[in-house]
């Protein structure tokens, strides 16, 4: 699972279907990539059982419905910000000591 959520598009995607289901062209327009490209990620986070999936009509939503997965790419992202930053957005909305 950590391999993959190492790509920083799949971990992006993973991130948007925290609290949300999006489709395909949903996720493309966000994390600005091509729809095939975001179909391949989404196909490879299936199998690794990282999103399921609900159709609705014809349009294929995503979705991350286990706390323990949501749990993960959180603590994920939370790391990847203090990587990045000295004082991390997660870090702004707690009251200063």
């Amino acid at each position: 699972m950590l391999r993959i959520l190492a790509d920083s598009t799949r971990l992006r995607i993973a991130t948007l279907l925290i609290d949300a289901e999006l489709s395909v062209s949903d996720l493309a327009v966000a994390v600005k990539r091509p729809v095939p490209g975001v179909s391949q990620h989404l196909a490879k986070m299936r199998l690794a059982h990282l999103v399921s999936t609900r159709k609705q009509g014809t349009t294929v939503l995503y979705r991350i419905d286990d706390e323990h997965i949501r749990q993960l790419v959180l603590d994920t992202t939370r790391h990847v910000e203090h990587l990045l930053s000295d004082r991390p957005a997660h870090h702004e909305s707690r009251p200063k000591p």
